[in-house]
């Protein structure tokens, strides 16, 4: 569903999202199998950098930096061939029965 959002003229849905990474991605050569590697040091890169917004208490760094790290999620997923809609599929498949408690803000599932 398409809503207004402040920044946009309308929000895209994440699966729209994940189309445009796609293409973007693509046009600019980076959906390599080669450089497997080299995007998952973005990812981790991305990841830190999220962590130091977080420190800093940067509302705006946050969202950019999770941002960032969906993105070289997604283009680490295509370089190994896997959708990332099935990826976020798979692990939620595996968590929404969990059980466990929360305990300082982490969540221990049950043995």
């Amino acid at each position: 569903m398409k809503t207004p959002c402040s920044n946009h003229a309308y929000e895209a849905t994440f699966d729209e999202l994940i189309e445009s990474v796609k293409l973007w991605a693509d046009s600019r050569g980076l959906i390599n199998p080669d450089n497997v590697k080299s995007q998952m040091l973005k990812v981790v890169e991305e990841v830190g950098e999220t962590a130091a917004s977080i420190a800093r208490n940067d509302r705006s760094l946050i969202k950019d930096g999770i941002g960032d790290s969906f993105v070289t999620l997604i283009i680490l997923s295509l370089q190994v061939g896997v959708d990332p809609t099935e990826c976020l599929q798979v692990a939620w498949d595996e968590i929404k029965d969990r059980k466990g408690k929360t305990q300082n803000g982490v969540f221990i599932k049950e043995q």
